[in-house]
């Protein structure tokens, strides 16, 4: 491989591996995960606003996880409206204050 870049159709082959053998010969009695970290060169996510927004999983990864979310009041609005719980900056520094 040259670089860093990775062809797409390489990446979907070695998952498939993956997923093969983790359903083979082999059962296991946890819930397997797969973890994929991408690194991207010259970009700082602080500066540059070009991958932004969210996805949504075709398969829920951890059914069982739960989460909070940290956000500013828009953020805290929308977990509010769907009743995730939430905290905001304020509340973190305050809990930061409190040790």
């Amino acid at each position: 491989m040259s670089g860093s870049k990775v062809p797409i159709t390489r990446v979907r082959d070695e998952v498939g591996l993956i997923l093969a053998a983790s359903n083979g010969e082999q059962k296991r009695k946890f819930v397997e995960t797969v973890e994929l970290q991408i690194g991207l060169k010259n970009y700082d996510p602080q500066r540059d606003k070009r991958f932004s927004g969210t996805i949504k999983l075709p398969y829920i990864p951890r059914p069982r996880m739960s989460v909070c979310i940290i956000g500013d009041a828009h953020d805290c609005d929308r977990a509010k409206e769907q009743d995730m719980p939430f905290r905001s900056a304020d509340d973190l520094k305050k809990l930061n204050k409190n040790k």
